[in-house]
């Protein structure tokens, strides 16, 4: 059996966690002893007590008195002199086993509870109920476990605590298996540029690792008095210098930080939107609904409220923005979920509304509670918190992967010791996905919460992705431009994220998941669309960003465009799938530009006969011409040509240099 004198490390928001879970079992199992004494507690007649000396029942009935009233120094005085005027006084030991369990005094709560039992094994099997949980709740699995199974030993106890019990005994299991295996855990504070001697809750870090977000909960004022202190929650924010280090947090500000609390913020890994959970607003929907901003240069808008299709009368919080630019996952306590607390997701539609949230059903959702979702850049990985999955105890850390068919798997435990029989509540993860924040109390730090990283394990990784990353702007003027992005799988079709530069300054940042080949355009109205593709499959590195400033091209006559993702097989002339996405992107370009006249252009690299070079470009472009005309473009507003090898654009003395000869362009030749 394990040390029970050996305490736990216990933090004070544990503990509160901790009680809550415990203290209905003690106050249910002591009335219960109460209820089996007779009626008139202040009467003589106390036969229904296990002891029959009159002072030790004189001073058990003081002892209930004082504990009534909350004076558990004086209750336990009262019951310890009871007791050695009656050692085998049952209800005297279990009474101080509630008092030494509401003073967070474990080991003794527990030797005091063992006590009653030596004295009458049989007594109440609730007393056993009420050990195995109180024991597993602070870590002492294998006495917990032995309790959980006395309980079975009983007949007619209530199906409901029989099944806990019986999930109660598998919990255990893991947990001792868990202590044996360890995964690796080395927790590095962020240091005092983050840190502090109040709270910090990590939030987001933006996917080039240049800046963390993170909740600071600050005093506000004391009312001595009342002995109550009020507090309020702001967003702060830190940059990362030149040598890789933190430098000193900064207040997000106006209009994000308000008279009101702030909290659980979430930023677009582009760092575009922000999300946060706001409480009991002017013209909020619940006791708490999620917000949003824009940011336009250094600047965020004002923050909306997502209306009444996300946020409901219920509770809404723990937002977190996936990188495909359209879908938000978050914790509510809304009708028709699985439990007190679940995990929904809704997508941001075209037009700037919100879909009705979807529950992410049984393999992240419990009948108890879920929360802080954070859905990983690589838009597969989901990590969050529940108390439902078998773990620890309390609320643990959790993993769900995405399968091939989009499903997302069972909830799979992180493992000891990055979850314990505390509260583990929050992770956040890097785009590379091998390093991880989380806030905790129990590390030693300043004492209260702070944030601290470390190096995630394999097997809990999510996929790494890199980013593309730069500024749009006028080819002639230089001038920064807002443009849209679309980021389509080129073997699916599907659209794997949709983004926008920035308005005043033209800088953007895309993810990209890595083993994927994708088909990129960049297009704002009245310009030329920008295309290019990357293939991510293989050996790509995460920590190889593409960094590529993009002029963009008015429509204006003369000017041309490179078609990057229209494939042909070496020496064919017959479009390959993958082209339909560009081919698609082109015929919209025509259709808003209904003026514009446009000439296709094959052109090859240099291995091979001029004539037979000529003919094969000659015949991509009318491939390009016979698709564009068979989709509804007029052939009159369409020519084409092909140039062979006599119009490079980079050497014919490389293969890369080859491979940027071998290409199909359009070009205006008239409006």
């Amino acid at each position: 059996m394990e040390d029970l004198t050996a305490k736990p490390q216990i933090h004070a928001y544990t503990m509160r966690s901790v009680r809550k879970q415990i203290s209905v079992f003690l106050l249910l199992f002591f009335l219960s002893v109460l209820c089996s004494i007779p009626s008139d507690l202040q009467g003589q007649n106390y036969q229904a007590l296990s002891t029959k000396n009159k002072k030790a029942e004189k001073l058990f009935r003081e002892a209930s008195d004082q504990y009534n009233m909350k004076e558990y120094d004086k209750a336990l005085i009262s019951l310890g002199k009871a007791i050695k005027t009656d050692p085998e006084f049952i209800e005297a030991y279990i009474l101080s086993g509630d008092i030494l369990s509401d003073q967070q005094k474990i080991p003794e709560a527990v030797s005091s509870y063992r006590s009653a039992l030596a004295i009458r094994p049989d007594y109440s099997p609730n007393l056993y109920y009420i050990l195995a949980n109180l024991q597993y709740t602070y870590g002492y699995y294998a006495a917990a476990k032995s309790d959980f199974e006395k309980y079975l030993y009983f007949e007619r106890t209530p199906k409901n605590k029989r099944d806990n019990s019986l999930r109660g005994i598998t919990a255990c299991e893991f947990a001792l298996d868990a202590l044996k295996n360890p995964v690796p855990f080395n927790p590095v504070s962020l240091g005092d540029s983050i840190n502090t001697e109040e709270d910090e809750f990590v939030n987001a870090i933006t996917a080039d690792d240049q800046v963390l977000y993170f909740t600071r909960k600050l005093l506000k004022r004391y009312d001595a008095q009342n002995d109550k202190a009020y507090y309020e929650e702001d967003f702060f924010y830190s940059v990362r210098n030149q040598d890789s280090v933190w430098r000193s947090a900064l207040n997000l500000g106006p209009p994000i930080n308000t008279m009101w609390n702030e909290g659980a913020l979430t930023i677009s890994p582009d760092g575009r939107y922000l999300f946060f959970a706001g409480c009991q607003r002017p013209g909020g929907y619940g006791s708490c609904d999620l917000y949003w901003s824009k940011r336009a240069g250094d600047q965020w808008s004002e923050p909306e409220n997502l209306g009444p299709e996300v946020n409901s009368a219920a509770w809404e919080s723990q937002p977190s923005f996936s990188s495909d630019g359209s879908t938000l996952y978050f914790a509510s306590t809304r009708k028709g979920g699985k439990g007190s607390s679940d995990i929904w997701r809704t997508s941001l539609n075209p037009d700037g509304t919100w879909t009705i949230p979807i529950n992410l059903g049984d393999s992240v959702n419990t009948p108890l509670e879920e929360q802080t979702p954070f859905i990983h850049p690589d838009n597969q990985n989901l990590y969050f918190a529940s108390r439902g999955f078998t773990g620890m105890g309390g609320a643990d850390l959790f993993h769900s992967r995405t399968d091939k068919n989009g499903n997302l798997g069972k909830a799979q435990n992180l493992g000891y010791p990055i979850n314990t029989f505390a509260d583990e509540f929050a992770l956040i993860l890097n785009a590379k996905g091998d390093m991880a924040y989380i806030s905790s109390d129990k590390l030693g730090g300043k004492g209260k919460m702070d944030i601290y990283r470390f190096v995630l394990y394999n097997k809990a990784r999510p996929n790494p992705v890199t980013y593309f990353k730069g500024v749009v702007f006028n080819s002639e003027t230089k001038q920064r431009l807002r443009a849209d992005f679309e980021l389509t799988d080129l073997k699916s079709g599907k659209t794997i994220a949709r983004s926008f530069s920035d308005s005043l300054t033209g800088a953007f940042m895309l993810i990209l998941p890595t083993d994927y080949e994708y088909a990129l355009s960049v297009s704002k109205p009245g310009y030329l669309f920008y295309s290019d593709h990357f293939s991510l499959i293989g050996s790509h590195s995460a920590d190889n960003p593409f960094v590529r400033n993009i002029p963009l091209h008015e429509v204006m006559v003369g000017e041309s465009v490179i078609l990057k993702n229209i494939f042909f097989d070496t020496d064919k002339f017959e479009i390959k799938p993958e082209s339909e996405v560009e081919l698609q992107r082109l015929i919209r370009l025509l259709l808003e530009n209904a003026k514009i006249r446009i000439e296709l252009s094959g052109h090859t690299d240099n291995i091979g006969m001029r004539d037979h070079n000529e003919t094969l470009s000659l015949n991509r472009a009318r491939a390009v011409f016979d698709y564009l005309a068979g989709h509804g473009i007029a052939k009159e507003r369409l020519s084409f040509t092909g140039y062979g090898f006599s119009r490079p654009i980079d050497t014919n003395d490389t293969e890369q240099g080859r491979a940027n000869n071998r290409r199909t362009e359009f070009k205006i030749i008239g409006k």
